[in-house]
């Protein structure tokens, strides 16, 4: 680090409050970071770690409208579920608050006023789509219509959910308001936007030769976003969930999310700070480090500060480590799809193992690519790695001493060739383990911390103290001090990665927190220390709850697979004229049978108010004859006769598939009168 820097202010990416965290969330920013705070504070540097919930824009809106609930109660009940998993997780945060907070509120509001007087923002009018029963504009997400390209009549106005092409609002055929589902009209709207271009030499400077030390991913979307060119970018929408724009002519503006967020990370560390946050936000010599995935980068490098040039008085990130994303069994992590592992419910499933997975999300960390998670890798990391060498050496260490030493520390003798090996093999840990995080490697830092406790097991394994133990005691107590050693400083190496197990490994060797400095002492423990008790740091994890947990994925892609199934393909668009010709009617069953010798057929005999008609219909093997009579259902009633088994059907009845294959009949939600048309 910089010897100029007094303090460093580290920020993780505001998580959306509009669904629980997942693996990917926590492998590309929220372990990184922690690991990255544990070791300053461990290092007796001048450290905060600032976080919280991002709680405004669109698809809170909409999840709220979908559920008949506020946006705020959406946000409470997600932004609850956030806290508490990273807290049971141990994610350090020195405040973990929200954007809906009166600090943020006020914070942002003054933020863009102080760039709207100072005349940073510029004035545009456009043609917006506008809900005219509703009497609002509509965001690109509260617009519906038939997609251009594949013809899904699923699409929303910013991309096609069925094909995944980006579009425009303007691009959909039939655009629908989500809102009332009437047809909106193109109305003319004003916003303010941040003219990005303004910045764009200061920025390309700053970046392309100020930091050349950024992760080649980070370094490489900021010079091809600069070589593309900057634009403006509104910083207000026509929406009523978020923080109004706070100046006349505003009504039923917000301050558009991506302007509104960032800020978090100031008025969050007000929450905290209220009379000393500035030094912190305004002072050189705070070093700012953002810890975000990759598709923040271009917000946190290029957005974010161009809003701080633009107000002035802030400092800009010192560093961007970006991650790359995380995939799951081999297929993109998707909250919408349901293919995520969530960490509440790994919290549920896996109790006491936060660590367990802490270890794998680090040493299988997205850092230079896209990586992936199974849960057959997750249990092969445990089972050989942190139980059988980190669990397994600090086992027989502490057992050894408590069967020879009555648990107290032997002192050392003469020492061997070999011992002095080992000793300056630990020796050199500190200074990889810091050279790696110092640089935002911390898959090869875990690798450092997890070589001191291979060391460790290699050691007593090829010492064999149990062995010597029959002829020689002084040196098995050489052996055990030097091995004992060596588990301190596992504690204290693997702080920062496994803070619970650190901490019990602590308890069990009756230490307090050692300092980072003495990483590699031969003098962690004195002779004489009485040792604690001995647990077991880490257990197997059976095939049984690996198998589980891909039970639940199997579950997930069945019922993606049968809703794919039964959604099917939109058919090809007709015209209106063409669905007005079809007669459909609610008929009530006066009979029902089955069809002789076929075994999906019924015969029903239907009041269809014009004095009746037959109609054979394939769902024998979800119906029972005698439980439709009397029941009413809809039919189509203009389709030509057709004989079905020497029976002649005078329409079709409606029915639905499920996801699950069955079949279920389409009924009037009250009894209608026989031969009612459906309109």
């Amino acid at each position: 680090m910089n010897k100029a820097f007094k303090r460093t202010l580290i920020t993780s990416a505001l998580p959306y409050a509009n669904g629980p965290v997942h693996i990917g969330h926590l492998a590309g920013v929220y372990v990184p970071a922690d690991i990255y705070t544990r070791y300053l504070r461990l290092k007796g540097e001048q450290v905060i770690h600032i976080g919280g919930s991002d709680e405004h824009g669109v698809p809170i809106a909409i999840k709220a409208q979908r559920e008949g609930v506020s946006p705020q109660d959406v946000v409470d009940r997600y932004h609850a579920i956030i806290k508490q998993s990273f807290a049971d997780f141990g994610i350090s945060f020195d405040i973990y608050s929200r954007t809906t907070s009166d600090t943020h509120r006020e914070m942002a509001s003054e933020f863009f006023r102080k760039l709207y007087d100072k005349g940073e923002f510029i004035e545009q009018t456009s043609m917006q789509y506008y809900d005219e029963q509703a009497r609002q504009f509509l965001a690109d997400r509260y617009i519906l219509g038939t997609c251009p390209h594949c013809s899904s009549d699923r699409a929303y106005g910013d991309q096609c959910e069925s094909c995944g092409t980006s579009l425009a609002a303007t691009d959909l055929k039939s655009p629908r308001s989500a809102l009332s589902g009437a047809t909106p009209i193109l109305k003319e709207t004003k916003h303010w936007y941040l003219p990005l271009n303004k910045h764009e030499d200061a920025l390309r400077e700053w970046i392309l030769e100020e930091h050349t030390e950024w992760k080649s991913n980070v370094y490489g979307q900021c010079k091809s976003w600069l070589d593309l060119g900057l634009q403006p970018r509104a910083v207000s929408r026509d929406l009523d969930w978020g923080i109004p724009v706070p100046v006349e002519g505003a009504e039923g503006k917000v301050l558009y999310v991506w302007f509104d967020a960032p800020i978090g990370y100031i008025s969050n560390t007000k929450e905290l700070l209220p009379d000393s946050w500035e030094e912190w936000w305004r002072s050189e010599d705070t070093r700012l480090v953002h810890f975000i995935g990759k598709d923040n980068i271009v917000f946190h490098c290029i957005v974010f500060p161009a809003m701080l040039r633009a107000e002035g008085s802030f400092i800009l990130p010192d560093n961007v480590p970006a991650n790359e994303f995380l995939n799951l069994e081999g297929d993109k992590i998707s909250t919408s799809r349901g293919w995520a592992v969530w960490l509440h419910e790994y919290l549920e499933d896996f109790p006491g193992k936060q660590d367990v997975l802490r270890y794998v999300l680090t040493a299988n960390a997205p850092e230079t690519k896209d990586n992936d998670f199974t849960w057959q890798d997750f249990q092969a990391r445990n089972n050989n790695e942190l139980v059988a060498i980190y669990g397994n050496f600090v086992n027989r260490a502490l057992v050894l001493t408590h069967k020879y030493f009555e648990g107290k520390v032997p002192a050392r003798g003469a020492l061997t060739d070999y011992d002095r090996e080992t000793i300056a093999e630990m020796l050199e840990v500190k200074g990889e383990i810091e050279r790696a995080l110092d640089g935002f490697h911390f898959r090869e830092a875990l690798r450092q911390a997890m070589s001191l406790a291979r060391l460790g097991n290699k050691y007593l394994a090829d010492t064999e103290p149990w062995k010597l133990a029959k002829t020689d005691m002084e040196r098995v107590a050489t052996i055990l001090n030097i091995a004992l050693q060596i588990t301190a400083n596992l504690s204290l190496a693997f702080a920062p990665f496994l803070p619970f197990s650190s901490e019990r490994l602590l308890s069990m060797l009756s230490l307090e927190p050692l300092a980072w400095d003495s990483l590699g002492s031969l003098e962690q423990l004195s002779v004489g220390h009485q040792l604690g008790g001995v647990e077991l740091l880490f257990e197997k994890i059976e095939d049984e709850a690996i198998e589980a947990q891909l039970n639940k994925l199997r579950k997930i892609r069945q019922e993606q697979e049968a809703a794919a199934r039964v959604a099917g393909p939109v058919a090809p668009e007709i015209s209106f004229d063409d669905f007005v010709k079809l007669d459909l009617r609610v008929g009530t069953v006066l009979e029902c049978s089955k069809v002789p010798k076929a075994d999906k057929l019924l015969q029903f005999r239907i009041d269809d108010g014009l004095g009746g008609r037959t109609i054979i219909s394939g769902i024998a093997q979800h119906y029972k004859p005698e439980d439709l009579v009397g029941k009413q259902v809809c039919f189509i009633a203009n389709l030509p006769p057709r004989k079905l088994k020497g029976v002649e059907s005078q329409g079709m009845i409606l029915s639905s598939m499920d996801a699950d294959g069955s079949l279920r009949l389409v009924m009037p939600e009250g009894a209608v009168a026989p031969g009612s048309k459906i309109s």
